[in-house]
């Protein structure tokens, strides 16, 4: 068992040294651009802002959903677009279905769920790329919204569905072989295990560097109804979709993906939405818990860290289809790593995932995440968290190297590949972000980010395609994920050049 001390140690020895310097700098190195001026007239737009900090964009949005929508829109038009692009070659490859398809998934499936007051959020950010010159609908606008559902849960759930049929047809059915991924690294601690007893929360975002080196925006939003929100975010998309917020009621949340996991229904609300309505209505666990299984779709199935500054309660709910159980306490912590830890739910809705191998992603990052919490007992903190998310120890092999176990994933870097969830090997992804908060920080709806890799190591596009020439499909859109440095954000500021 190592201790923190020579966790510190070896980190030197490891990318992450540099990043780790940055921790110490804080926000003072980081150089921002003005706020960007406002070209259009138009009143929607007039309490809306954005500015380029530490690598990422904030997006200050305020008013009504069609509003917020707009400003949304309008303010990132070539972000989004470029953000489409990525996905949509990403979606139609992985899943061997035309973009036609996806539209027509938004139209048919989710549109009639989506609730009245999203609806008007999903066209607002429609209209204003349209206002921008960017020619999307708000088709492709709620296809890019469930990018994360549709392609992993309702096209393994379709395909299944249309095997039985071409089955009891006599038919063949090719398709290819989908499965739920498990992306990011995350804990929540509170009590005895905390510096100041009191919650810190951490995660880092798991996922294709296509995506991730684009899931750089904060997003600051002022609802007509509900709560503050500060969160990070992807362009276009109305919730943060890696699941990192807090609230102006004092709630905390972060999730991680159940890896392997199977289950749909089509008369569920999409997921993109509810955990959005969690985010800007609830105002306690509970409410948090009853609003994002409101209308369970069973899509992007997730294992949810949230916590309630106001108490120092923290909670784990595994929100399965069938099965959605909740732990809760005021002196622990909840660890997640894509593995489902309930025995029903790994039994009837993720059967594919074998608690048992310890050489797994899921199970060696599991394994690191339960010693380093315990080794740092009673002094967990913001600064802590982010050599957590930077973390390169892969606790199968017993030794520093960064890859598919190691809590900042490199999956890059590992001849292995993740299986798991059908990466194969080399493939270019792993952990693109990071952000943390405590108490003090959330009581300010503050939190602390890092665009690329928590370790703070660079992905140089190019290098990685002159070795894998597999993957030269991305090349017109992979681009070079540079880390930034740690960058704390705030709601309401406002650019400091």
């Amino acid at each position: 068992m190592r201790d923190w001390r020579s966790f510190f140690v070896l980190a030197k020895l490891t990318g992450a040294a540099a990043g780790f310097a940055m921790v110490l700098l804080g926000t003072s190195m980081c150089a921002t651009q003005p706020q960007s001026a406002i070209s259009s007239s138009d009143p929607r737009l007039q309490k809306a802002y954005r500015f380029q900090q530490g690598g990422w964009t904030y997006v200050h949005l305020e008013g009504s959903p069609s509003d917020i929508g707009f400003q949304h829109g309008y303010l990132l038009a070539d972000e989004i677009k470029d953000a489409f692009e990525a996905i949509k070659l990403f979606d139609t490859r992985q899943t061997q279905r035309n973009w036609e398809f996806f539209r027509k998934t938004a139209r048919e499936m989710l549109w009639p769920h989506i609730d009245a007051e999203y609806q008007q959020e999903l066209r607002g950010i429609a209209d204003g790329v349209k206002a921008h010159g960017v020619d999307l609908d708000v088709y492709d606008i709620v296809a890019l919204n469930a990018f994360e559902e549709v392609p992993d849960y309702y096209v393994p759930w379709l395909n299944k569905l249309n095997k039985r049929t071409a089955n009891r047809q006599g038919k063949s059915e090719n398709a290819p072989k989908l499965a739920a991924p498990g992306n990011c690294s995350a804990f929540i601690a509170t009590g005895s295990y905390t510096k100041d007893h009191q919650i810190v929360i951490a995660h880092n975002n798991w996922t294709s560097y296509l995506a991730g080196e684009r899931w750089v925006m904060i997003f600051d939003i002022v609802p007509q109804n509900g709560q503050r929100i500060l969160m990070d975010g992807f362009p276009g998309v109305i919730t943060s979709d890696d699941d990192f917020g807090v609230n102006s009621a004092g709630i905390m949340i972060t999730e991680t993906t159940i890896t392997q996991f199977e289950g749909w229904d089509p008369k569920g609300k999409p997921e993109f939405m509810r955990s959005r309505k969690a985010l800007q209505y609830a105002q306690s666990i509970d409410d948090y818990v009853r609003i994002v299984k409101d209308g369970n779709n069973g899509g992007y199935a997730n294992d949810w860290l949230i916590g309630d500054r106001k108490t120092g309660e923290i909670a784990y709910l595994e929100l399965g289809l069938k099965n959605t159980p909740l732990w809760r306490t005021t002196d622990g912590y909840f660890v997640s790593s894509n593995f489902p830890r309930d025995p029903k739910v790994i039994r009837e809705e993720a059967s594919g995932f074998d608690p048992n191998n310890a050489s797994s992603s899921m199970n060696a990052r599991h394994a690191r995440a339960d010693e380093l919490m315990k080794q740092a007992k009673g002094t967990i903190d913001v600064e802590i968290a982010e050599r957590f998310l930077g973390d390169h120890f892969d606790s199968f092999e017993k030794k520093e190297q960064p890859n598919e176990r190691s809590l900042c994933g490199h999956v890059d870097a590992s001849s292995r590949g993740v299986k798991e969830w059908e990466w194969d090997t080399y493939n270019p992804g792993g952990a693109v972000q990071g952000k943390a908060t405590d108490r003090k920080l959330a009581a300010n709806m503050s939190f602390v980010a890092r665009a690329g890799h928590p370790c703070g190591a660079d992905f140089l596009a190019a290098d990685f395609l002159e070795r894998h020439p597999e993957y030269s499909w991305q090349k017109p859109l992979l681009r070079d994920m540079k880390a930034g440095p740690w960058t704390k954000f705030q709601a309401g500021q406002k650019s400091t050049q």
